[in-house]
């Protein structure tokens, strides 16, 4: 039996209670890796809600804010610190440690880097990561989109593995409202903004859910709430349940993305509703959505009107069964066990 460590962020609890995309991907996981037969110990914060066996005395950083307000900028590096204390302390109890942070874990591992794995869940074509490959080129890293792992040197290459999400969270939806709908982030790297100005011009009601950006709260303020009304309707932070109903019961997703996105979890999150995305043709998008089968790739605005014109033409039983064949937990599970297998191998 493989004994795998999942060493999870610091940042939410997993699963998460509603934003947290990393760490709803680090869960999914290690419940399908158990099935799997593996030997599986999750490393993350006290106020985890999973039957998993977890490590971690320390609560996340989203409940310290919740406690304290905002919190001092060296918390986050000292959460970091104490559960890779904690990781250190038993290393020797698993053949693969895998984490899913950044950084200091490298540093960690030493000699055990080469039967260790490290999920990058952003992108990496900016300097703190071009600084950390260089660091660590004996560094085995699985990229979440053959997009992402263009800007991973080949040293560190082990493959690439898409998300999965559990099978069963979210339910096929074939009789659809008459709304559009938009979750992510409120910031500039994924345009809610945008996605309002198109549905606006395709003449359809939009529901927005997630939550505002941290690291740019005054985008909402500036460029999202002048756009709101009666037809733009701003739902806050989403749950799964609530989720699964706003994008089940949605004509479709709308993902304007402006940056290389890695992967896009909320994409798959739709195709399990059977819901069609339309998504800009960035980062990871052609790999994920197959145009005119699951949804439609544009590059502007006009060209994603005119994709909600067609909308009819997608089947959205289709759609689901192309979610069960690429993107379930168990599917990311068989592939993450290839890497462990060839790393012990190695």
């Amino acid at each position: 039996m493989i004994r795998v460590a999942q060493v999870a962020p610091n940042i939410f609890p997993v699963p998460p209670n509603d934003h947290g995309g990393t760490e709803r991907v680090v869960h999914d996981l290690s419940a399908a890796l158990r099935s799997l037969g593996l030997e599986v110990t999750l490393f993350a914060p006290s106020d985890s809600a999973t039957d998993l066996p977890r490590v971690g005395d320390y609560p996340s950083l989203s409940a310290l804010e919740r406690r304290h307000g905002r919190v001092a900028p060296g918390v986050p590096a000292a959460l970091d610190a104490l559960q890779l204390e904690a990781l250190r302390l038993r290393l020797g109890a698993f053949d693969i440690v895998h984490c899913h942070g950044e950084f200091a874990h490298a540093a960690l591992l030493g000699e055990r880097r080469r039967r260790s794995l490290t999920t990058v869940h952003w992108r990496v074509d900016e300097l703190d990561r071009a600084l950390f490959f260089a660091g660590f080129p004996d560094l085995p890293v699985a990229a979440i989109s053959a997009s992402q792992q263009s800007g991973i040197p080949a040293a560190n290459r082990l493959g690439v593995v898409h998300h999965g999400i559990d099978r069963d969270r979210y339910a096929l939806r074939t009789e659809p409202a008459d709304h559009v709908a938009f979750v992510g982030r409120m910031t500039d790297q994924k345009r809610p903004d945008t996605a309002i100005r198109v549905a606006r011009a395709a003449g359809l009601p939009i529901r927005l859910g997630g939550t505002i950006d941290a690291g740019n709260p005054d985008y909402f303020d500036r460029r999202v709430r002048p756009l709101l009304g009666p037809e733009a309707t701003y739902l806050g932070p989403v749950d799964d349940a609530r989720k699964g109903e706003l994008l089940g019961s949605a004509r479709a997703l709308l993902f304007p993305i402006d940056w290389p996105e890695p992967f896009g979890l909320v994409m798959i999150e739709a195709m399990a509703c059977g819901t069609p995305v339309i998504a800009w043709n960035r980062g990871s998008v052609p790999e994920i959505v197959e145009d005119g089968v699951t949804g439609f790739i544009v590059s502007s605005e006009a060209e994603a009107v005119g994709a909600l014109a067609g909308l009819d033409r997608l089947d959205r039983a289709g759609i689901r069964r192309r979610f069960e064949a690429r993107f379930t937990a168990e599917r990311m599970a068989r592939d993450y066990l290839a890497l462990y297998r060839r790393l012990l191998a190695a």
